[in-house]
């Protein structure tokens, strides 16, 4: 298919909610004869699918804590730790011209160009001798397509493990004991590798492999009643927990003066009807723990704060705070 125009976009913002609103309006504003490039970067930030639960996909508490943010795209998939070390591409086209194949062999043109060779893995991945630096989505509406994915080339990987609750089943599956073993950095195949570097790469090999009458280079996509429409849903907090704001929380541990379990439902980012089940000697400690936190935030932060502040002088109360403060991972599960 020959492109009337090819657009070629780089992003100059790294927040997340304006990042996703600007790839949003790119899709929406793609003509029938367009291919589209949009190169952008998110600053400490989680981004989950879009139908994943953010409660039981990152220690939000923590991210929160330390200055990141929350995204929720548009497209499925799972989890993923942004900073300024990873480089984000969106393929942007007419839906007839959509070929997931052809896109990502784009990508690992522009990887041979800077010389990598890399291949196509499972699902959405590419990999490095089974290393993966790369991961990729879909979405499709009646007449576009939105295929995305990262590029890790010189990301923080101790970050990744930070803030990200992994199924360890999902790990053992891949042969692997940690996220850091699974994944790398382009910048290990190429030491000096820059975010320069992978860009020009990224829009040469595009500009081959979508032959047009006319490149179009731009910084940012319009920031129009649109755009800001769609960086406030993005922001939201309808958008980022939505019915995954709503799940299930048990967590467990035996302390020297007895086992304590708690459960509680998350509505709206608050804790409903928790229980507290405990063998310790101090009934009504325990009796009194469900009242304390009923109703309260749910950040295990302020948890272990309002809890020292409602049995001063506690020690068993003390040890619990310290335990719940390090964000235990209960079980969490998405409500019906």
């Amino acid at each position: 298919m020959k492109f009337q125009r090819v657009r070629l976009v780089r992003s100059t913002e790294t927040n997340p909610w304006s990042n996703l609103a600007g790839e949003e309006w790119l899709m929406g504003d793609c003509g029938d004869g367009e291919a589209i490039l949009y190169l952008w970067q998110n600053a400490h930030t989680v981004v989950i699918g879009r139908n994943q639960n953010a409660w039981a996909e990152c220690r939000l508490d923590l991210l929160e804590s330390e200055g990141g943010r929350l995204a929720r795209r548009s497209s499925g998939g799972g989890a993923v730790y942004h900073d300024l070390g990873n480089l984000n591409y969106s393929f942007i086209l007419p839906r007839k011209a959509y070929d997931m194949r052809r896109q990502l062999a784009a990508v690992l043109g522009a990887l041979q160009r800077l010389g990598i060779g890399a291949e196509f893995s499972g699902r959405n991945d590419l990999v490095i001798d089974g290393r993966k630096f790369s991961g990729n989505a879909y979405r499709l509406s009646r007449s576009r397509g939105l295929h995305h994915g990262t590029l890790l080339f010189s990301a923080d990987m101790a970050m990744l493990s930070r803030y990200l609750n992994v199924d360890p089943e999902k790990l053992r599956s891949k042969g692997v004991t940690s996220v850091e073993a699974r994944v790398m950095n382009l910048s290990e195949a190429r030491p000096g590798l820059s975010l320069e570097d992978l860009q020009d790469a990224l829009e040469e090999e595009f500009i081959s492999r979508y032959p047009s009458r006319k490149i179009m280079r731009m910084e940012d996509p319009p920031q129009d009643g649109e755009f800001e429409r769609l960086a406030e849903r993005y922001s939201s907090r309808e958008w980022l927990y939505g019915r995954a704001g709503e799940c299930e929380v048990t967590v467990k541990k035996r302390f020297p003066w007895g086992g304590l379990e708690l459960r509680f439902d998350v509505k709206d980012g608050r804790i409903a009807s928790p229980l507290a089940f405990s063998d310790a000697m101090d009934g009504e400690m325990v009796l009194s723990l469900a009242v304390l936190l009923d109703g309260a935030p749910f950040n295990w932060r302020e948890i272990g704060d309002l809890i020292r502040e409602g049995f001063p002088g506690r020690a068993e109360m003390e040890e619990a705070a310290a335990w719940l403060e390090e964000a235990p991972i209960g079980r969490k599960k998405e409500a019906d």
